[in-house]
């Protein structure tokens, strides 16, 4: 009797001990994770779901994170959704980076109609496929709302800097959806303001555009276009394309003896090494975040020394903090839901305010097209001894601006 007690006491532990298993909620994301600005996000990630997990999950469970890897193409991004939502059945989807891979995805996500939080795809063609997707939460400002925030800074920036001009802007894009749609959406601000409409109404004279092809797809040679700016001679030089392109456009500007007054590289993130550079020092960037916003927002110092101390490197990419709130906002929501169930959620998700590492709070509400937009507009940041200091908006402002761009000889 004692022996078989024993066992029917054993077995209701086995028993208890798979009824007590507590399933995961499950987060499918997909980025490039060859390129710094995936791999530092998919990090960023990682790092959210073990802070959450370490204080007790949502609702009683544990997150599960899966990437997967897009290698920034097209047919593999889209691939990867089908395989989370099938093989993985993960319950939402995050991540993401390019336009071209998304505008693929967008047609397996319309098929699962999963919730999805995205951080990436910036170009107005991807967001008009995603009319009525009510499901769909995009945080990334679209290619227009970032041209509308830039003419605001710059106009800000040459109230205070009376010498700087801008009259006359030289734009090299990479050939791809990111690179054209940028392109496309400059055009088109300025078409407005010479009707006397939109944000770059007083602001550009004169504009001339050339694409390139990038290094992230094969390129790399970029002297053809710059001597074309070189000739044109503009005010502002600015270069739209990948990490991949940066230290060599720079490399090859200083080749021909191009510095123009103020030089903007426009990717969604630098090589990590891009700092230690003296072809570095004076280029105006455009991102979400900088290590220097340490200086004024304790949740960007708390992100930052966290991130350095689980990865043994400094986050150089906006999409790093990014990715970050990609996980927290989305998990705020569930918090506030109470529930998984998807209408109860979205509507979650509306409310949420979240103080970001990006200095500044994430709120949704309706852009052009979309029901669910988060950040609209972007920092102007500069390289100034190896750091992106921010120089706009004044209010987080960490270094005055340096201008006009320096001399290669003076380096």
């Amino acid at each position: 009797m004692k022996r078989l007690l024993a066992i029917v006491i054993a077995l209701a532990f086995v028993v208890f001990g798979i009824a007590a298993k507590v399933e995961p909620i499950k987060l499918g994301a997909v980025l490039p994770l060859s390129d710094i600005t995936g791999r530092q996000a998919a990090n960023a990630m990682k790092l959210a779901v073990k802070e959450i997990n370490e204080a007790g999950g949502v609702l009683g469970r544990p997150l599960e994170l899966i990437i997967v890897d897009d290698e920034m193409n097209p047919s593999k991004g889209a691939a990867a959704i089908d395989k989370l939502a099938t093989i993985d059945k993960v319950d939402f989807f995050i991540g993401g980076m390019s336009s071209g891979v998304h505008l693929a995805q967008i047609p397996i996500l319309k098929k699962y109609q999963k919730i999805t939080v995205w951080i990436g795809a910036a170009s107005y063609l991807c967001e008009q496929a995603l009319a009525g997707a009510d499901w769909y939460f995009h945080l990334h400002p679209w290619d227009y709302q970032q041209g509308a925030g830039y003419a605001l800074g710059w106009k800000q920036i040459l109230e205070k800097y009376p010498q700087v001009k801008f009259d006359r802007v030289f734009l090299a894009y990479e050939e791809g959806a990111f690179g054209t749609a940028s392109y496309n959406a400059y055009l088109a601000m300025l078409e407005q303001a010479k009707k006397g409409e939109g944000p770059y109404v007083g602001l550009v004279k004169e504009f001339k555009g050339e694409s390139f092809k990038s290094a992230a797809f094969g390129g790399g040679d970029y002297r053809a276009v710059l001597r074309h700016a070189k000739e044109w001679n503009p005010d502002v030089f600015i270069w739209a394309g990948y990490d991949a392109d940066a230290l060599p456009i720079m490399a090859q500007a200083k080749e021909i003896g191009f510095a123009p007054p103020v030089f903007i590289g426009a990717p969604p993130g630098w090589p990590a090494d891009f700092g230690k550079s003296p072809l570095s020092e004076g280029v105006v960037l455009y991102g979400m975040w900088a290590p220097t916003l340490n200086k004024v927002s304790p949740v960007a110092e708390h992100f930052y020394n966290a991130y350095v101390k689980e990865f043994g490197e400094e986050p150089v990419t906006y999409y790093a903090p990014l990715g970050y709130t990609n996980v927290y906002f989305l998990v705020e929501g569930i918090k506030k839901a109470g529930t998984l169930e998807k209408e109860a959620l979205i509507k979650a998700l509306e409310q949420v305010e979240y103080e970001s590492p990006l200095g500044e709070t994430l709120k949704i509400a309706p852009s052009a097209v979309i029901k669910h937009q988060g950040f609209t507009t972007q920092k102007i940041l500069q390289w100034q001894n190896g750091q992106q200091e921010v120089i706009w908006p004044f209010e987080v402002q960490t270094a005055d601006l340096i201008y006009p761009f320096p001399k290669w000889e003076d380096r």
